[in-house]
Formats: C-alpha cells, structure tokens, sequence
C-alpha cells in the first residue's frame, strides 16, 4: 500500500501478477440492511460492497483497492464463502498500482458518487 498522487492510498502489487490469477480472497463482514440503514453516513460508505440487500465491508486489502473505468483486476463475490476474490484482468507489472472498477462489471461505466479521476 502506498500513496497514488491521485485517489490517497492504494494498493500496489508486490510481484508481477498474471492474467487470470487470483490476487487475493478477502473475507467480508456482512452488514445487515438494517444496520447499513443507520450507518450510510459514516465514513464506511466508502469502502462497503453491495451483498444482496444487505452490505458487506471485505477485510485484508478487499476495500482499498481503487476505482478505474479501466481496471486491471475484477472481483466476484462469493457468497457461500463470505469472501470477495479479486482476480487480474490482465498481466500486471511489479508495482503497478491493483484497481477495480466500482461497478462490478470492468466496462461499466455508469457514474460513481465521487468524481473518477483517469
């Protein structure tokens, strides 16, 4: 993990990563609908995956991998395991900086809440 110049920090790879591998398998903390209700505004907003109608914070690195409309890596949630597993897209390069695109599906380029910085 380290600075990015652009979003804050971001996680960066440590080795040349192939295309297809699994980079990593984040286990999540579901957070129940109700719950989520009474949390949307706190900082968590930020870094929460959407897990049927509840929520879901992915621990390890699973919630600071950033934003791209053009990523490098994907994820897919596995629910029977609690867990997110983010996969590369493409070959990536020893400190290349890992990202995802927010939407769920990498050429979905629907609108964030922030401004997408490319």
């Amino acid at each position: 993990m380290k600075n990015t110049e652009k979003y804050g920090r971001g996680i960066f790879s440590t080795r040349a990563i192939k295309k297809d591998e699994l980079i990593e398998e984040a286990p999540v903390i579901i957070i129940p609908k109700i719950e989520w209700d009474r949390m949307r505004e706190s900082i968590l907003l930020n870094y929460i995956f959407h897990w049927g109608e509840n929520k879901a914070l992915a621990l390890g690195y699973g919630s600071l991998y950033n934003h791209s409309y053009t990523p490098n890596a994907r994820y897919a949630r596995n629910i029977e395991n609690n867990s997110i597993e983010f996969y590369a897209r493409e070959d990536i390069q020893e400190g290349e900086e890992i990202t995802v695109n927010y939407n769920g599906d990498p050429e979905d380029r629907s609108p964030l809440w922030f401004e997408v910085i490319e």
